[in-house]
């Protein structure tokens, strides 16, 4: 009697056990909130992420750029917009350092109360920092041409390192080639005359360009 009676009290302690445990029941009449659709500027921004990822910071630039002609965009959008680009020249594969200084420059002078001017601030004395030893640089007598053709490029005067480069016989290192052609100024065309310069770009693709201006 005893024992049955000690079983049956184990039983209702375990069935009180899993019950407490169960989860509760979902309430069909509860549905999930539903997810608020990517705005047109948000959506942008993914794309330009996208093409950085993918190695087209050019591209991402020229998207940006694009972005920035929308005529709904908000002043938070608009100095967001200029940060990205900003960043973006002044990047290692960037290539236009006088660009990013006006973009941190807008954002300063127009945008003051936005989210980006702390940091555009911030980036502005380094791009004038980057851009004073790169002109330096590319004034030296004593600068090779490839050292004045690095520095004229990445600050953005790349019709003046294009002459240096074409004038004096230059071929440039990869990336400056790689940007060269994101850009427009080098074409993957048999048909194009002049010197073909041999480039790969990140995602391992290897291509033969030569000046898109050169003619057919």
């Amino acid at each position: 009697m005893i024992r049955s009676a000690l079983i049956a009290a184990a039983s209702i302690t375990v069935l009180s056990a899993c019950a407490s445990t169960d989860p509760a029941p979902t309430d069909p009449a509860v549905a999930p909130a539903p997810v608020p659709e990517p705005t047109s500027f948000e959506r942008a921004m993914i794309t330009v992420e996208g093409l950085e990822d993918a190695g087209n910071p050019q591209t991402a630039i020229d998207r940006l750029t694009q972005l920035l002609g929308e005529p709904d965009l908000s002043d938070e959008e608009k100095a967001a917009t200029l940060f990205k680009r900003g960043e973006l020249r002044l990047s290692d594969t960037g290539f236009d350092t006088f660009g990013a200084i006006s973009d941190f420059e807008e954002i300063v002078t127009t945008y003051p109360g936005s989210a980006a001017f702390p940091e555009a601030n911030e980036k502005l004395g380094i791009a004038r920092g980057k851009a004073t030893s790169l002109t330096f640089v590319s004034e030296q007598a004593d600068s090779t041409r490839e050292q004045r053709f690095n520095a004229l490029f990445t600050l953005g005067e790349h019709q003046d390192a294009i002459d240096l480069m074409t004038g004096g016989g230059l071929t440039p290192s990869n990336e400056y080639l790689v940007a060269m052609y994101q850009i427009g100024y080098l074409c993957e065309d048999e048909e194009l005359t002049g010197q073909a310069y041999e480039a790969v770009e990140p995602n391992g693709t290897q291509r033969t360009l030569r000046f898109c201006d050169l003619g057919k």
